[in-house]
């Protein structure tokens, strides 16, 4: 009896475990579920935002900033210095190796522009950084309001981390738009479609680390933020 009873016991505890186990399972897989449902919900509204951007029809500002990233956004940076959206052009995150004199070669401007009205900044390692290094120019120079040149799926986690870093400051989204998102061709082209899912990411988690209210690495090369004067 003693025997049949450690039997029975050992089956009830393998029962009772084995629907732990089936609890738990069930709770991770609709844990998941709705994980993955705010995800692409998520993704779904970050896109339709994204294509929604235009860049506004009479721009002005005291300044302009330009994320790099491509030739097409400093093309654009320098285009509305050059018709007086700005007073002044930062073209921030340039590398190291690249000088304001081959940038105006690029972007077939003069040499007094740049020499009277464009700031390279080489610091900025990410986005991050990019707010870093505009902020400090902004602080410098007292502009109260910015025209922020990058493409429009860069453009949310820009202005999140630009406000971030100089709230009181004014940023007019100006966003330069290189691929057709209101199409719909994007889903079908693998390369853009995996850029804009790492986009909404970083964008996700850059808006998590700002509710949470967490310190942020600087995102410079060096501990100076000051944009460079072009060469």
């Amino acid at each position: 009896m003693a025997e049949r009873g450690k039997w029975r016991d050992r089956v009830a505890h393998r029962r009772r475990s084995r629907s732990r186990l089936r609890r738990i399972l069930r709770r991770s897989f609709f844990v998941l579920v709705s994980f993955l449902g705010l995800f692409v919900a998520g993704f779904l509204h970050f896109a339709d935002t994204v294509a929604s951007l235009q860049p506004p029809l009479a721009p002005k500002a005291d300044a302009i900033v330009v994320l790099t990233g491509g030739f097409q956004r400093i093309d654009q940076g320098v285009e509305l210095l050059k018709t007086g959206a700005g007073r002044r052009l930062l073209i921030s995150g340039v590398h190291p190796a690249t000088t304001g004199s081959q940038i105006r070669r690029n972007t077939q401007s003069s040499a007094a522009l740049f020499k009277c009205c464009v700031d390279i900044g080489h610091q900025a390692i990410d986005t991050t950084g990019n707010a870093t290094e505009a902020s400090q120019w902004i602080l410098d120079r007292g502009y109260r309001s910015v025209l922020v040149v990058t493409n429009n799926y860069h453009m949310p986690r820009s202005l999140l981390e630009l406000r971030r870093a100089r709230p009181e400051t004014e940023f007019i989204a100006y966003p330069v738009v290189n691929s057709d998102l209101k199409s719909g061709n994007w889903l079908r082209n693998p390369l853009f479609l995996k850029a804009i899912l790492l986009e909404y990411a970083k964008y996700s988690i850059a808006s998590l680390r700002d509710l949470a209210g967490s310190p942020s690495e600087n995102g410079l090369r060096t501990a100076s933020s000051h944009g460079a004067p072009a060469e």
